[in-house]
């Protein structure tokens, strides 16, 4: 189920996931193997696409976004992190406000230093203040994608976010997508001589984001799934990861859920577990919760241990 205003392809037909890949899916698939594309290059499954890999089950990465534990854009999320037990940070890249402060040389040795005391590895790199400055309609937010390819590079990442919600939103947007479209296009194939995977979020459908990926026609263009805002958009979301995760487009994953703490709302985790084992991927997973019913410290402690019970062993 698809949420409101959403454009169906033409010429995509309406069959089941497990049943047949629709043909233009299958030509991408080829695309990604036929052409050399290393999918471990872009920060995302490490298989084939459509391998089965659940017979060799290992733990995934539980990272937790930098925002989430009230240190956006502070190296001392890295300690926070630690104190609660996460293997990972996604680090933010700053605001306008600090003229994306990331990009600082110094900043970027002192989260290499915090990560090495800590033992807190750095997940990926977010650029969330696009929702704020939409890439779509501001010559900043271009600049700053080219410019996270670099910071990326020289902390050793193989991810950046690149947030479209609320002033960036591309929902019915066509006017905007089409702005999207040809600054990725640019952007693109710097971040494929990087090794770095530009991955979207935002409330687009499966369809709406393949049919961007299409047009850009990069394999450096990745998804960004985001559990909770794709259930908050009725899009069936065991269908769409394990759809996009086949095709090897899928970067890293959000788990939220909207409806409450994780195991006790809509997301069914243990499910989304035996895909991602099913279409061989084992990138990051990153916590972004959004309901703390027992306080900030208790609820992200159940909230972690919940994620380590289904996705770490």
């Amino acid at each position: 189920m698809t949420g409101p205003g959403t454009r169906k392809p033409t010429g995509r037909p309406d069959t089941e996931i497990d049943a047949c890949l629709s043909r233009r899916e299958m030509l991408r698939n080829s695309f990604y193997t036929l052409a050399g594309c290393s999918l471990l290059s872009f920060g995302c499954n490490r298989s084939e696409p459509g391998r089965e890999t659940s017979a060799k089950r290992t733990g995934l990465r539980i990272g937790v976004c930098d925002w989430s534990i009230r240190k956006r854009g502070d190296v001392d999320a890295l300690k926070v992190a630690a104190g609660f037990g996460f293997d990972g940070v996604q680090i933010s890249m700053g605001t306008a406000a600090d003229d994306m402060r990331l990009r600082n040389p110094e900043l970027q040795r002192a989260y290499l230093d915090y990560s090495q005391e800590t033992g807190v590895s750095l997940a990926s790199l977010a650029i969330g203040e696009l929702n704020n400055v939409p890439y779509k309609s501001d010559d900043r937010a271009a600049q700053w994608v080219l410019d996270s390819i670099d910071v990326c590079k020289a902390l050793g990442l193989k991810v950046v976010l690149l947030a479209f919600f609320n002033d960036g939103d591309l929902k019915n947007d066509e006017q905007g997508t089409d702005v999207v479209v040809e600054r990725l296009r640019t952007a693109a194939p710097l971040a494929e001589k990087a090794g770095v995977a530009l991955g979207i979020e935002s409330w687009l459908s499966a369809d709406e984001h393949l049919d961007i990926i299409d047009r850009v026609g990069s394999p450096a263009l990745k998804v960004y799934y985001d559990l909770g805002n794709s259930a908050k958009m009725a899009y069936d979301i065991y269908a769409e990861v394990e759809r996009l995760g086949r095709l090897g487009l899928i970067c890293e994953l959000h788990a939220k859920d909207y409806e409450g703490l994780f195991g006790s709302g809509v997301i069914d985790f243990a499910r989304i577990r035996t895909i991602l084992d099913d279409i061989g991927f084992d990138g990051w997973i990153n916590a972004e919760p959004v309901k703390s019913p027992l306080g900030f410290e208790e609820s992200m402690r159940s909230d972690l241990a919940h994620l380590r019970e289904v996705f770490a062993s």
